[in-house]
């Protein structure tokens, strides 16, 4: 080979070796720190740069993204002498590169052992139950501490974190007793809580079903007594009218037996023997021990014999004794009178059903059953129980008229 050619081989790598040196390429969110003969020259920012090759040189690359580091854990003495295990987390990003590279030698184990001292600083002044229940406040005492250390630094700490708590192993031991103990105790308040208020609820209930009832049995006394009362009201109207009707049977019964005996003309002879008839009946019953005759009996006897034919009337004839032909024209001769019974049935007394206080006890048993009224039968018409009397009464028997009587006519009511 020509010493030429190897000459400008030479001369291409020296060539190409210092446009190596003299650029450079920053990546994004990173930057590079250049020194100028052994002091700080700038420092470079993301994409390319042109560095004096020889001269020139890159101290540090520094990431400026936001970093985290996560540190062992540390052991820590709280206020009542106990020894915990903490272990930490440091969110912090880099500020200033140059500060980072000429601030301090390592800022990472600078900021580990400044976590370290002001973690037991904080927690010193605590016991263990507020160190574990106290997380939110030391988290916020280590950020304000670290922030303000570092910041000569170029670093900016965004928050700290406290990842785990590790008491001793013969605390956790009587830390999970106190916690079973506690939720023990909860279970059996909450358990009495529960049966306090079931207890209260089936009180509640039993009351109201109670209550409940006596309204029921208050509302059903009050429709029986309604019901009795109505029944009474009814029945007496039934058995007044009944009585009325009765009595005035009664007075027709005498009024006609009456108007008889005197169409009859009775003599002495008749009552005396009615007389007779009368006596035994005073005679009836359990309670007579003794029987006295009536003086007049003698007196009866007499008169019924001598009417009848005896021996002091001789020759009279008895009143007992009718002639055929006489009898049958004296039968004649009667005059057909007619019962007058238009009036029988007619009581001059208002339904039951018109009466006040049944028609108020009807309508409030009806409201209260829901319901309407029961119906109280009205009687007969008049025109029907004239029918009845004209195809029942004496004039139906065709013995009785002769063919030129007309039937049983009643006067109108």
């Amino acid at each position: 080979m020509e010493p030429a050619l190897i000459a400008l081989i030479v001369i291409a790598v020296l060539v190409a070796f210092v446009l190596a040196k003299s650029v450079t390429i920053v990546p994004q969110a990173q930057a590079k720190v250049v020194e100028r003969l052994g002091r700080y020259s700038r420092t470079l920012s993301p994409g390319l740069a042109l560095l004096v090759p020889f001269v020139d040189r890159v101290r540090a690359t520094i990431d400026l993204r936001e970093q985290v580091i996560s540190f062992p854990p540390q052991p820590v003495i709280t206020a009542d002498n106990l020894q915990v295990g903490i272990d930490t987390v440091v969110y912090f990003q880099v500020t200033d590169p140059r500060l980072a590279v000429y601030g301090i030698a390592n800022y990472i184990t600078g900021m580990e052992q400044l976590t370290t001292t002001t973690l037991r600083n904080v927690v010193g002044g605590l016991n263990l139950e507020g160190a574990l229940t106290g997380r939110d406040g030391i988290n916020s005492q280590l950020r304000t501490v670290l922030d303000g250390t570092t910041g000569p630094w170029g670093l900016r700490v965004a928050r700290v974190e406290i990842k785990a708590i590790d008491p001793p192993p013969s605390i956790q031991d009587s830390m999970e007793k106190q916690m079973r103990a506690d939720r023990d105790k909860r279970a059996v308040i909450l358990t009495a809580e529960g049966q306090r208020q079931s207890a209260i609820t089936t009180a509640e209930g039993q009351k109201a079903a109670s209550i409940l009832s006596a309204e029921g049995k208050k509302q059903a006394a009050i429709l029986d007594a309604e019901a009795e009362r109505q029944s009474r009201i009814l029945r007496a109207e039934g058995e007044r009218a009944a009585l009325f009707l009765q009595a005035q049977g009664q007075a027709k019964s005498i009024e006609t037996v009456f108007q008889a005996i005197h169409d009859g003309k009775p003599d002495q002879g008749l009552l005396a023997y009615q007389y007779l008839q009368t006596l035994p009946k005073i005679a009836q019953g359990d309670a007579n021990k003794m029987w006295i005759v009536p003086s007049e009996f003698s007196k009866a006897l007499e008169g019924l014999s001598k009417l009848g034919g005896g021996d002091d009337g001789e020759g009279q004839r008895s009143w007992l004794d009718v002639d055929a032909s006489s009898g049958a024209q004296g039968a004649s001769q009667a005059p057909a009178s007619s019962l007058d019974t238009s009036n029988w049935f007619d009581s001059n007394l208002p339904p039951a059903a018109e009466q006040p206080e049944a028609k108020i006890s009807l309508s409030s048993i009806a409201d209260a059953a829901g319901e309407t009224a029961p119906q109280i039968p009205k009687p007969p018409p008049l025109s029907q129980v004239k029918q009845d009397v004209q195809e029942s009464g004496p004039a139906a028997d065709p013995r009785n008229r002769s063919a030129d009587d007309d039937p049983l006519e009643l006067p109108p009511g």
